[in-house]
């Protein structure tokens, strides 16, 4: 785990990761619209001219206190497009906790499983699994009809070891839930 601790603060890095469309940056946004201004700094995106993620998306947050620091969560964003692989790897470098955002439509269950396939192999080549880096599985899309069931994802992936949480983030449903399980895992694993 990659803790910096400067003038009495810990900077911890959460990264957003699934595939293309998932919902990651907007789970930033909404985090970004709701959190209070003197807690949080700016919103930084960079865009293709079509609106998609081109290298990450960056926000921080900070709150309360660890072992006497305040905490400064970096959170980021990767890119979901596959051709986007070595930037995806890069944004983890350093990563202290991640939140997986599947996309709960039948047809893009195949680039779910891509995306965390990906994952599991960029945090191996790193030396670290999902086991030693908290992770979270946010389950977003749930409002469409076709929606599958966050259990089934869940199982599919074969991620039953991870915590799992149904979201619309576009509603801003599941996004501060998620958020909180993985800034308390990444708290807890700071303070060991």
């Amino acid at each position: 785990m990659l803790v910096k601790e400067l003038y009495g603060e810990l900077y911890l890095k959460i990264v957003y990761f699934g595939p293309a469309m998932s919902g990651k940056t907007t789970n930033l946004q909404q985090i970004y619209a709701q959190v209070d201004p003197a807690y949080r700094g700016k919103l930084t995106q960079i865009k293709t001219r079509e609106e998609r993620t081109l290298f990450f998306d960056f926000m921080q947050i900070k709150m309360g206190k660890i072992c006497g620091l305040t905490p400064r969560f970096n959170l980021y964003t990767v890119p979901g497009q596959s051709y986007y692989k070595a930037t995806r790897k890069l944004v983890l470098l350093g990563v202290d906790g991640v939140v997986f955002v599947a996309d709960s439509q039948p047809e893009r269950f195949q680039e779910n499983v891509q995306a965390f396939l990906d994952l599991k192999q960029f945090l191996r080549e790193m030396n670290k699994s999902l086991n030693s880096v908290p992770t979270v599985l946010q389950c977003n899309k749930q409002d469409l009809d076709r929606a599958l069931p966050p259990d089934i994802l869940q199982k599919r992936l074969n991620a039953q070891h991870l915590h799992c949480y149904p979201a619309v983030a576009t509603q801003r449903e599941g996004v501060f839930e998620t958020l909180r399980d993985i800034v308390v895992q990444v708290g807890k694993m700071a303070t060991v």
